[in-house]
């Protein structure tokens, strides 16, 4: 999981890209950057570990000037470990013409794609990064598909199609190609988020923005203009033209279930599907579910986790009747624990990011809401702190269906043995986790509440039904992720 944005402005990008960048936090902390072109094309970079804030200083803004360029914030899901520098997001080749590209998703056919890159395409590689594979497989088909001197949009659309035909996995893709403009696409499956914004200069003429959630085009006074399509690819030349082409003839939108249950903002509309709205239907459904397997005359207060599981955790509390309270208090000054790597790291963290209070707690049999159980890791340690405020039982349940099958279209889920719910029933979930009792969304239910309304007729479900849309992930492939990837 990561944040991307790129714009195509009239005057200088730099502050708008680092203040999107801040909107974008939540989907990446381990790395961030910028890089930015004007006239004759020269990129200005800059990229660290951290979050955006500690990572960019006054020098740094005033070396990235131009009136074109990208950011990105990064957690790490392949390459090497998540601190690493040389991971860092964005990545550059200098021919043709130089390219510079960030990249959120998850190539699942990388080691083909380096033994091209290298024994074929005759092309260096400097990482381990899918990110640095992607923008080299471009480059390569960039520089198969000039004709002449001058690039134009057809021949960047023709380079995009070939990219879709070699590469496999998920992909919401930006470039900046030095001199010419900015490119963005979208895997066949749209499986990653890309929106599409422009906003009218007073001067005239238009700036354009692409970025991963729509909240970052609403805050600057972009006017949504729509999602880019999957297999799609716009392309806005220096002089603020768009130009847009279908790039792949078999293409379907199948996005992430994932990112409507945690990962996007809930000011967020992603694929024509507000996440808050989602959320609120999620814990519609999800009453339901509580209700036909609990006794709820037993549950005194409904109380969310912080803050992803709110919206579900008011429509529970609600549909059945229950008293919503909140007990427990976030510090937002540490990070989503979910997104830290290590197990060691995400245990220590939820301590110091929720404090439960014990007013809320004591002597009553709460019912905790939560957006999912991956590891367990958080949920167990949340358990523990209610009975330790007081709770007389605690009964937990989740907004999502049992995590039970590696996620390798983005985010951090490598191996199978890391998943608490992977071969255990729910009532050995439940004594592992230390609940009294324990709930789950129901796999269509969950379906059903983000797509409600929309013209979405599938999701990747893959880490709960084990249903993998892109048809190329074999048993092989997990056991080499498991055996290669560290979370």
């Amino acid at each position: 999981m990561c944040g991307i944005v790129g714009m195509v402005g009239q005057g200088p990008v730099n502050q708008d890209i680092y203040d999107s960048l801040l909107l974008l936090q939540h989907r990446g902390q381990d790395s961030t950057g910028i890089a930015t072109a004007g006239e004759g094309g020269v990129f200005h970079i800059a990229k660290a570990r951290g979050q955006v804030r500690e990572a960019f200083r006054t020098r740094d803004m005033r070396s990235l000037m131009g009136n074109y360029g990208l950011g990105h914030v990064r957690y790490a899901t392949s390459g090497l470990a998540a601190g690493s520098e040389e991971e860092a997001q964005p990545f550059y080749v200098n021919a043709p013409y130089g390219i510079v590209l960030v990249h959120n998703g998850n190539l699942t056919n990388t080691r083909e794609l380096t033994n091209e890159l290298f024994h074929t395409d005759r092309r260096h590689l400097n990482t381990t990064s899918d990110t640095e594979l992607l923008v080299n497989v471009l480059a390569n088909e960039l520089q198969a598909s000039i004709n002449g001197v001058d690039l134009d949009p057809a021949q960047v659309f023709q380079a995009v199609t070939r990219v879709h035909e070699r590469v496999e996995g998920s992909y919401a893709a930006i470039a900046l190609i030095s001199g010419h403009g900015l490119v963005a696409f979208r895997d066949p499956f749209g499986i990653r988020p890309l929106i599409l914004g422009t906003r009218q200069c007073p001067t005239g003429g238009y700036e354009w923005v692409v970025a991963s959630e729509s909240l970052v085009l609403e805050n600057a006074g972009f006017d949504v203009v729509r999602d880019v399509m999957p297999g799609e690819a716009v392309f806005v030349d220096l002089e603020g033209n768009l130009h847009t082409q279908q790039c792949s003839p078999d293409a379907k939108l199948i996005p992430c279930a994932f990112e409507y249950v945690y990962l996007a903002r809930p000011d967020s509309e992603m694929n024509g599907i507000s996440v808050y709205e989602a959320r609120l239907r999620m814990g519609e459904r999800l009453a339901d579910t509580i209700a036909k397997h609990t006794d709820i005359a037993d549950i005194d207060v409904v109380m969310p986790i912080p803050d992803s599981s709110r919206p579900s955790a008011m429509q529970v509390a609600r549909k059945l009747g229950i008293e919503y309270r909140e007990g427990f208090h976030k510090n937002h000054y540490v990070g989503r624990t979910f997104i830290m790597p290590g197990q060691a790291v995400r245990k220590k963290s939820v301590r110091q990011k929720l404090n439960a209070m014990s007013s809320e707690f004591k002597g009553k049999h709460v019912l905790l809401i939560d957006d999912s159980i991956v590891r367990g890791t958080t949920s167990k340690e949340i358990i523990q702190m209610a009975r330790d405020a007081g709770a007389k039982t605690v009964t937990f349940a989740s907004a999502a269906p049992p995590v039970r099958y590696p996620h390798v279209y983005g985010i951090n889920m490598p191996s199978r043995h890391e998943l608490i719910a992977h071969d255990r029933t729910i009532p050995e979930i439940a004594a592992v986790l230390g609940a009294d009792h324990l709930v789950f969304q129901e796999v269509e239910d969950l379906k059903a509440a983000i797509i409600e309304g929309s013209e979405i007729e599938d999701l990747d479900m893959s880490c709960f039904d084990g249903r993998y849309v892109t048809g190329t992930v074999t048993e092989e492939y997990l056991r080499w992720v498991e055996g290669t990837h560290t979370s």
